[in-house]
């Protein structure tokens, strides 16, 4: 079992930034495809960022390139999302989620495990 928690999420105002933090526990961390995708109201999950277990590859969706920013701690059982330049259409529920097919996937079944979801606001 893994457990994943989000933090980080809260109001803010068009150009801000807020960090997205998610803490993972249970099965090896180190290993791990770690994911950050968002889901507004009356839409379906989407794709935001990914990364590998050793932080050298990430995949960005296109909307988010050259705002967000993901990385990871593995000695802190860690993965962050800077997120910058934020947009009011930025504003949804943002999940972390981990898993171990060894690919960096943008899609939601390539993840075994997914936190509660951390609410991010961006008001204009």
């Amino acid at each position: 079992q893994v457990q994943l928690v989000e933090s980080g999420g809260g109001l803010v105002q068009a150009g801000g930034s807020l960090r997205l933090s998610c803490a993972a526990s249970g099965r090896t961390f180190s290993t791990s495809i770690m994911g950050w995708f968002r889901q507004a109201p009356g839409k379906e999950r989407e794709f935001v960022a990914a990364i590998n277990w050793s932080g050298s590859s990430k995949n960005y969706a296109d909307s988010v390139k050259g705002r967000f920013t993901i990385s990871r701690n593995n000695a802190k059982s860690t993965v962050y999302l800077q997120m910058n330049s934020l947009k009011p259409e930025d504003t949804a529920v943002y999940f972390c989620a981990a898993g171990w097919k060894n690919i960096i996937a943008t899609v939601t079944y390539a993840y075994d495990y997914w936190g509660q979801g951390t609410q991010v606001t961006v008001s204009s």
